[in-house]
This record gives structure tokens, sequence and C-alpha cells, in this order.
């Protein structure tokens, strides 16, 4: 069976750091662009990132442009979203999805296809 499996969320304090990463089974990642999303009340899932197939193109909520960083390693079959100067505001359950294109990524959820479970992220004032 094909799943995500996020991990590395926590508690961190305002102005912190935090990675968190998207490990891929039963599939590989080679192919797919891999986007990160979190939930905002009454909205759906907002997207917060996204990568190519290639790595090559990414693209960012303006919220988080400057502070978040998505990568991939095929080789790990995994997908990465490094997150610093947390604000409050970014305190949610993360989840990673995946889109097979070799084309470009997007931050529309309605796209993607294979989703993870979510990994929560707490920023403390």
């Amino acid at each position: 069976q094909e799943h995500l499996v996020e991990s590395g969320g926590g508690l961190v304090q305002t102005g912190g750091s935090l990675r968190v990463s998207c490990a891929a089974s039963g599939f590989t990642l080679d192919g797919y662009a891999v986007g990160w999303f979190r939930q905002v009340p009454g909205k759906g899932r907002e997207g917060v990132a996204c990568i190519s197939a290639s790595g090559q193109t990414t693209d960012y909520a303006r919220s988080v442009e400057g502070r978040f960083t998505i990568s991939r390693d095929n080789a790990k079959n995994t997908g990465y979203l490094q997150m610093i100067d947390l604000k409050s505001d970014d305190s949610d359950v993360y989840y990673c999805a995946t889109r097979k294109t070799r084309w470009g990524c997007s931050l529309e959820a309605p796209n993607y296809t294979h989703w993870g479970q979510g990994t929560q992220v707490t920023v403390s004032s």
C-alpha cells in the first residue's frame, strides 16, 4: 500500500525552528510533486509550500515565504519542510501530499492524491 508518514512536529517557542519530514512507502516519490499543507478553520487545507518532481521548482504561501524551505531527497524517498522564525499563527497540523506530475507544483489541495495523517506543530509564545 502507498503511504505518506509525516514526522518531526512538536512544541517550539516563538522564533524557533523545526523540520518536518514526509516519508513515502509503497511507492517512489520520483515523478511526484510534493506539497505541504495546514488546516485553516472554515477554509480547508491551505497550501504552505510545494516542490516539483525535479526539485527545480518551488512555491510558497506568502505567509511563510522567507521562513520556510521545502526540499526533497528522492534517494531517501522523503520530503522535508524546514521552518524557521516560527510564529504562533504557524501552529497547526501539517500534512504532506503528493501529486503524480513531472511539471511544476501546486499549492491547491484538490490537485493532490496521496495524503499523510499529519504532524502537529505548536508554537508557544
